[in-house]
C-alpha cells in the first residue's frame, strides 16, 4: 500500500470528456498511471498520450520532472510528444500553404518544451526549418515561425551553434541588413544572431563580417521598441566577446556618432519591460567600455620604461619652474627633483615611481594625474602650489591622494568586474561624456582638495578625509546626475557639513526603526559609557597637552605645558623649552585651583580672540577656548594643536566644571561605544565556551622580512 507522502491528488483534463479526479501515486510508472487515465475514458493506444500542465508552462511530465507535480494540480492529457513530433514534422512539409503555417505555429509553442525538442531533432526537425530560411520561398507568416521554431530548439543546447552553416548565418544577416519589411522577421533574426555570437568566437567574426555597425546602429534609430532592444542585444554581444582591438574600433564608431548620448536618450521612450531591459543593456555598455581601462589599472609603473619616467617628471615641471634645471649639477639636480615630488606628494621622493607599483589602480593612476595636469593646468597648478607652500601640517599630498581616489573611483565604477546578467545600475553622465574616468577624477580630485580644507586635515587624517570623499561622490552619483556639470554643481554642494548632517539624520532613522528592547538597553547603556569616557578625557588632561602662545604679531613662538594634577584639585602650567617632552608636575610654576574656575569659553568669545577681533582666520577660531577663575577677572587662554586636543581639554574642562560634554568626538565616541556594545549584548553565545583567562600571546617571530619597510618614504 503507498505511503500517504508518495499520493498528489490532480485533475487530469482532455477537450470533449469530464475531467477525472485522482489520486496519483509517485512510485507508480508514469505508463501505467498514463494506461489508467486512458481506460477510464476509454482510449486505445496509451502510449501515443502524455500528461501535460494545463496551466502556466505546459511542459511534458516525465519521470525526472515529476516529483514537481503539487497537490491540487491539473494536468492535460495530449499527444505524446514523439507522436506530436512526428505529425509537425510532416506538417511543414505540407504542400498546402495553410497547414505549413499552422504547423509552425504550434511548433514554435511546444518547441520551448525540452522533452518534444529532443523528438523533433532526433528527425532532423532543425535541418528541415534550415533548409527552408536557406532556400527563403515562403511568406513573411511562415518565415517568422521558423526563425521562431529554430530559435526555441537551439536555446536547449541540444545541436551546437557550431553545426550551423555560413549559408544559414549569411541568409539571417541579410533579413538583418534588408530594409524594413516584416518587423517579426528582423527581431528573431537580430535575437538568433545574438546567440551565435555569445556561443563562439568564430560565429562572432563570422557575424561580425556580414553584420555591419552601421546597419545594427540604424535599427537602433527605429520606432519599434522591440527591434531598438534585440538591436541593442546584439551589439552589447558584439563588444563583449569582440577582442580588444574590434572593441576599440567599435568604442571609437559609437564615440563619432555621438551614439552613447543617442541610445541612453532612447530608454527614456521606452515603457515596461523593455524599459528594464534596455536598462540591462545601457549598464552593460558601460561596464565593457569602463573595462577597457583594466590593462593599466592592473600594470604596475615600469620605472625602466623612459616614457613612465617623462610623465612623472612632464607632472613636476607642470606644477614647477624648472627653466635653469639644465645648468644644474647632477647631484644638485637630483636633490631639486627629489624636493619638488616632495612637494607634489609623492611618499618616496626620490624614487616616486615606487608609488605607482601597487595594482590596483597602477599606470592607471599616472595617466588621471597626468590628464588633470595637461587639461586644466590653472586648476593643477593651484592645487599643488596652494599645499605645498603650506607649513602648518594641514597640506594636502596631490599624488597620494590622486592615487587612492583613483582606486575609489575603480571601484565606485566597478572597473574590472566583469558585468553581471541582471544588472542594471548604469550612470546616465557616462553617456554624455567622452573620457569618463579622467574627467569624473578632474572634479572630484579639486572635491578632495575643498574637503581636506573643511574637515581641517592632517596627514593622520586622510583615511578619514578618503571614506568621506568616497560617500560624496557615492551620494552624488545615486542621484544620476545626467552631465559632468549637474554632477560637478551636486558634489561641491554636497560639502562635510551636509555630510555630517546626513549621517546623523540617518542614524536617528535607524535608531527609530530598532525594536523597543533594544532601545532600552541603549538608554541603559549610555551613563556607563559616557562615565568611561569622562575618565578618558580627565587621564587626557592628567597627562598633559603642549600650547603654543600667540602672539598679536601672529608669531607662535613660545611653548607653554599645562596639565592637570592626579588629584584633580589642581591645573598646572608653565613655559617650556621646544624639545621638552612631558615635564614633570614640579617643573610647572603656575598653578589654578579647579574650584576657582568660573567658566569655560569657546571661539570667538574667548578674551584673547577679542583682542584681535578680525585678524584671527577660522581655523584658530574653532581650536580657540579660555577658563575664567577669581570671579571672571582673569582667564588662562589657550589655542589647541588640533580639533581633536580642543575636544578633549573642553570636555575634560566641562567635567571638572561639573557640566555635560557637548564637542562632536564625545558624540562620535559615545555611537561608536554603544554600536560595539550593543552588538556585544546581542550576540548568540549560547554553547559557546568562554575562557576565563586570555589567550597566551604567541612568542614573537624570528624575523620581520614580512613587514614594510617605511623607512623609505621618510627620505
Amino acid at each position: 500500500m503507498p505511503q500517504q507522502k508518495d499520493i498528489v491528488r490532480i485533475a487530469i483534463q482532455m477537450p470533449g470528456a469530464y475531467p477525472q479526479l485522482i489520486q496519483l501515486d509517485q512510485k507508480k510508472p508514469l505508463s501505467a498511471v498514463i494506461k489508467e487515465v486512458c481506460d477510464g475514458w476509454n482510449l486505445p493506444g496509451p502510449e501515443n498520450y502524455a500528461l501535460q500542465y494545463a496551466d502556466g508552462v505546459q511542459m511534458y511530465i516525465t519521470e525526472s520532472n515529476r516529483l514537481d507535480i503539487k497537490n491540487g494540480c491539473i494536468l492535460r492529457l495530449t499527444k505524446a510528444p514523439g507522436r506530436c513530433a512526428e505529425d509537425l514534422y510532416k506538417g511543414i512539409q505540407s504542400s498546402d500553404s495553410g497547414v505549413r503555417c499552422d504547423s509552425l505555429k504550434e511548433l514554435a509553442g511546444v518547441s520551448t518544451d525540452v522533452t518534444f525538442a529532443q523528438e523533433f531533432i532526433s528527425r532532423d526537425g532543425h535541418l528541415l526549418l534550415v533548409k527552408i530560411v536557406e532556400d527563403s520561398n515562403e511568406s513573411n507568416a511562415i518565415m517568422t515561425y521558423t526563425l521562431m521554431c529554430f530559435r526555441e530548439l537551439m536555446d536547449h543546447g541540444i545541436v551546437s551553434w557550431e553545426n550551423i552553416s555560413s549559408v544559414f548565418i549569411k541568409k539571417i544577416a541579410s533579413f538583418v541588413n534588408a530594409k524594413p519589411t516584416d518587423a517579426s522577421i528582423q527581431q528573431v533574426s537580430l535575437d538568433i544572431l545574438e546567440s551565435m555570437v555569445l556561443s563562439s568566437h568564430s560565429l562572432f567574426q563570422q557575424v561580425k563580417q556580414e553584420i555591419t555597425m552601421e546597419k545594427l546602429i540604424a535599427h537602433l534609430q527605429v520606432t519599434n521598441q522591440q527591434i531598438q532592444t534585440k538591436a541593442m542585444a546584439l551589439l552589447m554581444a558584439l563588444l563583449q566577446i569582440a577582442g580588444e582591438s574590434d572593441r576599440q574600433e567599435m568604442f571609437a564608431f559609437l564615440n563619432k556618432k555621438n551614439l552613447r548620448q543617442y541610445i541612453y536618450k532612447n530608454i527614456i521612450h521606452s515603457s515596461g519591460s523593455v524599459q528594464d531591459e534596455m536598462a540591462h543593456y545601457l549598464y552593460v555598455l558601460q561596464s565593457v567600455t569602463l573595462n577597457h581601462l583594466e590593462p593599466r589599472m592592473r600594470t604596475p609603473l615600469d620605472c625602466y620604461s623612459q616614457e613612465q619616467r617623462d610623465t612623472l617628471h612632464g607632472l613636476r615641471q607642470a606644477a614647477f619652474e624648472t627653466e635653469s634645471e639644465n645648468s644644474l649639477s647632477h647631484e644638485r639636480r637630483r636633490s631639486l627633483c627629489a624636493k619638488e615630488f616632495k612637494k607634489l606628494g609623492f611618499s618616496n621622493n626620490s624614487n616616486p615611481g615606487q608609488d605607482l607599483v601597487r595594482t590596483p589602480p597602477g599606470l592607471l593612476a599616472l595617466d588621471t594625474m597626468y590628464y588633470f595636469a595637461s587639461r586644466y593646468p590653472d586648476a593643477y597648478s593651484r592645487f599643488v602650489l596652494e599645499n605645498s607652500s603650506r607649513e602648518d601640517k594641514h597640506e594636502c599630498p596631490f599624488a597620494r591622494s590622486s592615487i587612492q581616489l583613483t582606486l575609489i573611483l575603480c571601484e565606485i565604477l566597478r572597473i574590472g568586474e566583469p558585468p553581471s546578467e541582471t544588472g542594471s545600475d548604469y550612470h546616465p553622465i557616462f553617456f554624455s561624456q567622452d573620457r569618463m574616468m579622467d574627467e569624473l577624477f578632474c572634479v572630484c580630485i579639486q572635491l578632495l582638495n575643498k574637503t581636506w580644507k573643511e574637515m581641517r586635515a592632517t596627514q593622520e587624517d586622510f583615511d578619514k578625509v578618503m571614506q568621506v570623499v568616497r560617500e560624496q561622490i557615492t551620494r552624488t552619483l545615486s542621484s544620476k546626475p545626467t552631465s559632468l556639470e549637474l554632477f560637478k554643481n551636486k558634489v561641491n554642494a554636497l560639502n562635510y557639513s551636509e555630510i555630517l548632517k546626513l549621517r546623523q539624520t540617518e542614524r536617528l532613522h535607524q535608531e527609530e526603526t530598532l525594536a523597543p528592547p533594544v532601545l532600552e538597553l541603549k538608554e541603559r547603556l549610555k551613563p556607563e559609557l559616557l562615565e568611561l569616557i569622562r575618565q578618558q578625557r580627565l587621564n587626557r588632561l592628567c597627562q598633559g597637552t603642549m600650547f603654543r602662545k600667540v602672539s598679536s604679531r601672529r608669531r607662535q613662538d613660545k611653548l607653554w605645558y599645562c596639565r592637570l594634577s592626579p588629584n584633580h584639585k589642581m591645573l598646572h602650567y608653565g613655559d617650556v623649552e621646544e624639545d621638552t617632552e612631558n615635564p614633570p608636575i614640579e617643573t610647572l610654576q603656575e598653578k589654578i585651583p579647579v574650584a576657582d574656575i568660573k567658566g569655560l569659553l569657546t571661539g570667538k568669545d574667548c578674551p584673547h580672540m577679542k583682542e584681535n577681533k578680525g585678524k584671527q582666520n577660522k581655523e584658530v577660531l574653532d581650536v580657540a577656548f579660555s577658563i575664567t577663575y577669581d570671579v571672571e577677572e582673569y582667564s588662562l587662554n589657550f589655542v589647541a594643536p588640533s580639533r581633536t586636543d580642543f575636544c578633549l581639554w573642553t570636555d575634560g574642562l566641562s567635567v571638572l566644571l561639573g557640566r555635560e560634554m557637548s564637542s562632536e568626538s564625545m558624540r562620535s565616541e559615545l555611537e561608536i561605544l554603544l554600536s560595539m556594545e550593543i552588538k556585544l549584548r546581542l550576540l548568540d553565545l549560547e554553547n559557546v565556551p568562554i575562557p576565563d583567562s586570555a589567550p597566551v600571546v604567541p612568542k614573537p617571530p624570528s624575523n620581520y622580512n614580512f613587514c614594510y619597510d617605511f623607512s623609505q618614504t621618510e627620505h
